[in-house]
């Protein structure tokens, strides 16, 4: 986890001083706090999922962008990948393929414990998600509208509005991601 927090710290500094942008501007844009930005650039803090979403909302940027880049091919395998949490370790999202500016989209995994949830913030306009469900069940809630997919089953949604998803099952629910930013 310690090398996500360096990577985060690192990235999120330096986005900010190329667009020169201050702690200030960057926590009226994002709706988190001077005092947690600054946390996070001197990596004093563990940010949640939902944290790092609105920084990259307020940054108008894929969430991924803050979290690194990858090789141009290679293996990635989950179990490898350390995960980044929210709902006390109920929701878990595991960055496979960071956002690529050529495709145009990003790829995670996400896993839910049974009662795992997780509110998100809107992507920025034009987005969509592509979900395909491979163990368990996941709600997704969009624009008053709940989506529920179970094994082998998919949810595409717009998400550049508030959404959140839920496993209201009694099993982990284990499902593919990808979002593609317009």
């Amino acid at each position: 986890m310690d090398d996500i927090n360096r990577i985060f710290s690192e990235n999120l500094k330096l986005l900010r001083a190329r667009r020169k942008l201050s702690l200030d501007t960057l926590a009226r844009e994002s709706g988190v706090s001077k005092s947690m930005l600054g946390q996070i650039e001197r990596g004093e803090a563990n940010p949640t999922i939902t944290t790092v979403w609105k920084i990259a909302s307020g940054l108008k940027i894929p969430y991924s962008e803050l979290m690194g880049s990858r090789a141009d091919s290679q293996l990635e395998l989950v179990r490898d990948v350390v995960p980044q949490t929210e709902d006390e370790g109920r929701f878990r999202n595991y960055m496979l393929f960071p956002f690529d500016s050529v495709c145009g989209f990003e790829m995670l995994t996400v896993e839910l414990d049974p009662g795992g949830c997780l509110e998100a913030e809107p992507h920025p306009d034009g987005t969509q998600e592509f979900i395909c469900v491979f163990d368990g069940e996941l709600s997704v809630c969009v624009a008053g509208q709940t989506l529920v997919a179970g094994p082998g089953e998919g949810v595409r949604f717009k998400a550049d509005a508030p959404h959140s998803y839920k496993n209201a099952g009694a099993v982990r629910c284990r499902a593919s991601m990808v979002i593609c930013y317009a």
